[in-house]
Order: structure tokens, then C-alpha cells, then sequence
């Protein structure tokens, strides 16, 4: 699934590097890490966007390559606080639903999937 066919769909994106951290907003929101060409890997929600992407950026896992690609796109849509799950499941179920799964660095099922 191309992070473009997100809905709703992100508002930033930036590259997934230590180097673009102060261009990621200290908001609540949710996001998705994707390969170049926009193939998410990851769907994530977090309170502060900007905390959130430098954990990832220092995280092994998230910055190895998978059998689906690399990351190399930090998306981003900032969310008030009370719709972060809401968002978040839409996303993993938008994904499962083409997939028939997660997107391959999301280790934990949403309620809502399946």
C-alpha cells in the first residue's frame, strides 16, 4: 500500500534521518514510515512526533532494510490526542485490508484488525 492512499492522508512528510529531526513537529499525531517510493512499512502514532522519530531513528529494527524495503520517509499527520487510536486503527486497517497484514515493522495487532 502506498502511503498515498492513506485516508486521512498525512500532511508532512521528511526524510527518515537524525539530520531532518527539526522538521518534525512536537505534536500529537499519528505517521507511517514508508520506502522511497511511498510503500508503508510502519503506521505509528505517538504524543509528541518529534520524540517519536528520533526513538525510530536510533531503533535498529526500524532502520534495517525488511523484504518490503527500507525506510526512507518519516509521514506525518498531526492528530488532537482523542482521535491518535482512532487514526492509527484506520491506517493498519486500510493497510490489512489489502494486505491481509500489518505492514511488516508493526509487531502488534490493533483491536480493531482481523
Amino acid at each position: 500500500m502506498n502511503v498515498g492512499e492513506l485516508n486521512p492522508g498525512s500532511s508532512g512528510k521528511v526524510q527518515f534521518a537524525l539530520k531532518s529531526k527539526k522538521l518534525v513537529p512536537n505534536a500529537s499525531g499519528c505517521y507511517a514510515l514508508a520506502t522511497f517510493n511511498g510503500f508503508v512499512l510502519y503506521v505509528g502514532l505517538a504524543t509528541s512526533l518529534a520524540s517519536r522519530f528520533v526513538q525510530h531513528c536510533e531503533t535498529k529494527e526500524k532502520c534495517d532494510p525488511t523484504p518490503d524495503g527500507k525506510a526512507f520517509w518519516f509521514y506525518f499527520l498531526e492528530v488532537e490526542s482523542m482521535e491518535l487510536n482512532r487514526v492509527e486503527r484506520t491506517w493498519q486497517q486500510q493497510f490489512f485490508t489489502i494486505h491481509g497484514r500489518l505492514p511488516i515493522l508493526n509487531k502488534v495487532d490493533s483491536p480493531m484488525i482481523g
